[in-house]
């Protein structure tokens, strides 16, 4: 029997990350003179990276790339150093991790987070459990883009079923585009309702679900 391929999203998916990315962005607005957002108004700015979150973030009169580029300079050193602070895994999923790890499949992340800042979190919460860890690497686009499945899916060519878990409208036309099923958890960033709208293959409302997909 071939093992299976499980490729996780990050961010409200594998791990509550908000609160770090929320204060992380404040920091950097107000370094720049920008008005900040409210820690609920951060679920609904992030899912395609941080220069996307950024670009969100700054009014409307502020949205150019250098202004993007002027609060990027303040937003990574301050997220690199302070992203675990908040950060934590969703319940179940240390021990869904660990099952899938015991039944010998294979595990990726795919994530619209930059590669430094990706490989860190996961190393830190989930230590030599993941088999590939792709963040944001340039030139390859993000997600929706396909091309970061794809470059997984090559990586493992022993595994004939393939399943994407994530938790928003990117990851579902993420998996669309990249022709694999996707398994959508209503405990991330998004409601219910909103992911619905995206028609995902299944939807999970906790971790242990996902056993079933097997």
């Amino acid at each position: 029997m071939t093992p299976v391929l499980c490729i996780f999203d990050l961010d409200g998916t594998l791990l509550n990350t908000i609160t770090d990315l929320g204060n992380a962005c404040n920091y950097a607005l107000k370094a720049c003179g920008m008005p900040t957002h409210s820690p609920d108004e951060y679920p609904h700015l992030v899912g395609n990276g941080v220069r996307k979150l950024i670009s969100r973030a700054l009014p409307k009169q502020n949205k150019t790339e250098a202004d993007i580029d002027k609060v990027m300079k303040y937003f990574v050193p301050f997220y690199n150093k302070n992203n675990c602070l908040y950060t934590h895994p969703y319940d179940g999923i240390p021990e869904l991790l660990q099952q899938l790890k015991d039944s010998d499949a294979r595990l990726a992340v795919a994530s619209n987070k930059y590669q430094q800042a990706t490989d860190k979190i996961v190393q830190h919460f989930f230590p030599n459990t993941f088999n590939l860890v792709c963040g944001e690497k340039p030139p390859r686009p993000r997600k929706p883009d396909p091309q970061i499945i794809n470059d997984i899916k090559a990586t493992f060519p022993e595994c004939e079923k393939i399943l994407y878990i994530g938790d928003s409208g990117v990851d579902i036309e993420t998996a669309q585009n990249a022709n694999v099923p996707i398994i959508a958890c209503t405990w991330g960033f998004c409601t219910k309702q909103e992911i619905e709208l995206g028609q995902p293959d299944f939807i999970v409302n906790k971790p242990s679900e996902i056993l079933n997909f097997l």
